[in-house]
């Protein structure tokens, strides 16, 4: 066992992630070394589509769960893992995150969040929203452990990076046919990317730290202990507001898309207006929100969930290319390019209350 450049610990093991028991098994002897091996019991958790996650447990204290998140083929071309590793210690000290034991040889191992992630109905209640509200403008107030300031966003350069890594066809016939009939080309790609960054750097919207990620599937509801978010492999500061808009287009689920449930003014107007009023007072702004901090707010909002979802288009492409885990991840992108080109205009068009003289 080493330490790594971050002060984590890192252990030489390779854990399979189609037989993860032997590695798991590997990687408890340092981490609970008072479990005994047979009576450790496995659980593997099903919904990611970036990398494999399972856990190790006892069966009398399932809390104390020890999580076993395996990396995705070539994830390393596209994941800034030591990146990754200061977030989750970041969000560890500042109370928002798991604390991560250990690394190892093709991945982490690090705290499990007790509690059930919450549903596409449970996203919208009234209970749950004000959390996820919440805990979402304290990840916004995090700074920087250096204390430097964020000058740059990490969005477009990050889908321009994605961009670089699709290919102009690929070597599957069937795919490639889908590809070339859904998937306008590599050129317009890039002049869409261009003409959303025209369009939405201009909004001026804060660079807070975000977790640019978050459906339902990687939010954690428990009774005892609130709200939490996990995963934490997009996180990078950004704009604030892709990271409502991020949040909004995911409440049309992951693996089976419903696009209507994309959230209708009344309701983002609610969440809006709690968020600002949590985010105003975590920040140290003695101010009132008023209902054109709120109106501001939703443009800005409702135009970065564009780029929220042309970065799923570019997301889902190069996963295509690289990723071994079993999911259409090219069907994912045709989907999120139709509605990115069905709510183009509409959301392109929303105009700041101070232009519509209201």
């Amino acid at each position: 066992m080493a330490l790594s450049e971050a002060g984590v610990k890192r252990i030489n093991v390779t854990v399979d992630e189609n037989n993860p028991e032997p590695g798991a098994l590997d990687l408890m002897k340092t981490l609970r070394p008072e479990w005994m091996a047979k009576t450790i019991q496995f659980k593997v958790f099903t919904g990611g589509i970036s990398n494999k996650l399972f856990g190790c447990y006892l069966p009398e204290n399932t809390r104390d769960m020890v999580l076993i998140r395996v990396y995705g083929n070539k994830s390393k071309s596209m994941v800034d893992r030591a990146k990754e590793i200061e977030t989750f210690q970041v969000l560890f000290k500042a109370k928002c995150g798991p604390e991560l034991h250990c690394c190892f040889n093709n991945g982490i191992c690090y705290q499990y969040v007790p509690g059930e992630t919450i549903d596409l109905d449970m996203v919208k209640s009234e209970k749950i929203y004000p959390l996820i509200a919440n805990k979402m403008a304290k990840l916004h107030t995090l700074k920087p452990e250096n204390g430097k300031q964020i000058l740059n966003a990490g969005l477009f350069p990050t889908m321009k990076k994605y961009y670089q890594m699709i290919p102009r066809e690929f070597e599957n016939k069937e795919v490639n046919r889908r590809f070339q009939e859904n998937i306008p080309s590599y050129d317009q790609l890039g002049k869409e990317i261009e003409e959303l960054e025209t369009k939405l750097v201009p909004l001026n919207s804060p660079i807070v730290f975000c977790h640019n990620d978050l459906s339902s599937g990687n939010i954690v509801y428990d009774e005892q202990t609130d709200i939490a978010f996990i995963d934490f492999d997009e996180t990078f500061f950004n704009y604030q507001g892709f990271d409502i808009g991020n949040h909004f287009c995911e409440f049309a689920g992951v693996h089976v898309m419903d696009f209507d449930n994309y959230p209708q003014k009344e309701f983002q107007l609610k969440w809006l207006k709690t968020y600002l009023s949590d985010w105003y007072t975590l920040s140290g702004v003695n101010k009132d929100v008023t209902d054109e901090d709120v109106e501001k707010l939703y443009v800005v909002v409702n135009k970065f969930a564009l780029a929220s979802d042309f970065y799923g288009v570019l997301w889902g492409l190069k996963q295509t290319v690289h990723s071994t885990i079993d999911f259409d991840y090219l069907g994912f992108s045709i989907q999120k390019f139709g509605e990115y080109f069905r709510r183009k205009q509409e959301f392109l068009a929303l105009q700041m209350p101070s232009d519509l003289n209201l």
